[in-house]
């Protein structure tokens, strides 16, 4: 556990110490707020954070929010972790050090969610605001918030088998970024089809599993999704990684 350890402490490192890192957080930031605040030009604002988890509304559906913003920042902040050390040469030096593979991928996303978790912790200010100045109902938020946690763990492990899979970091972004808008728009493609097809299509999509959250229900179903998507691609990670060694 002491190689787990010290594989997260210098990730968390290196997420604070530069720049991408910050700038990262800023536009995670402007974009969440853009969300937060396109409600308080109207005349009756609602005091919620529906526009802030999944939006803006579309006739029956929803389209943007932290849930759209999180499919482009997740990728970035996941894209050097494997990669960089392909490319400098260093996954090498790490494979044959006292560290095991399982650590080398799990310390890094480990790393990567708690980077995560500190720009989601920024927005508390968003439902502090509503708890001074109105009277928000907080089963929501607080579900929403379980949720995006969830989401933000998923999109995370995507990014970071992306990242695995080849040196090149804006490959392993793009790469992270079209799996994910996949899942995202697969709601969408699922009213095109009918039976088991459209049924299947929804289930895979992180959308429609995000969309109880941010409304204040919380089914296990979903919870179990999000998990099992994370493990499983944190798994394919450890196992790509672990092919290495025999080539």
């Amino acid at each position: 556990m002491r190689g787990l350890r010290a594989i997260i402490t210098k990730e968390i490192l290196s997420f604070f110490t530069s720049p991408t890192g910050y700038i990262v957080g800023m536009i995670f930031l402007l974009g969440t707020g853009i969300f937060f605040t396109i409600d308080l030009g109207n005349p009756f604002p609602e005091a919620s954070l529906t526009r802030f988890f999944v939006g803006l509304d579309f006739g029956q559906t929803t389209f943007g929010g932290v849930t759209l913003i999180l499919i482009l920042i997740a990728p970035i902040l996941t894209m050097r972790l494997i990669s960089e050390e392909q490319k400098l040469g260093t996954i090498e030096l790490l494979l044959t050090s006292p560290v095991r593979d399982w650590e080398i991928i799990i310390g890094k996303f480990i790393a990567s969610f708690i980077f995560l978790l500190f720009m989601i912790g920024l927005t508390l200010y968003y439902p502090i605001l509503l708890f001074l100045l109105a009277d928000p109902d907080p089963g929501p938020i607080y579900s929403g918030y379980l949720g995006l946690i969830l989401y933000g763990a998923l999109t995370l492990s995507i990014g970071l088998l992306a990242s695995t899979l080849n040196s090149n970091q804006i490959v392993s972004a793009v790469v992270a970024m079209g799996i994910l808008l996949i899942l995202y728009f697969a709601d969408y493609a699922s009213t095109v089809v009918t039976g088991f097809w459209s049924t299947f299509i929804q289930e895979i999509g992180i959308k429609s599993h995000f969309d109880d959250f941010h409304k204040g229900i919380i089914d296990s179903h979903d919870v179990v999704y999000f998990i099992s998507i994370t493990f499983l691609f944190v798994f394919l990670s450890i196992r790509i990684l672990e092919s290495r060694r025999w080539r």
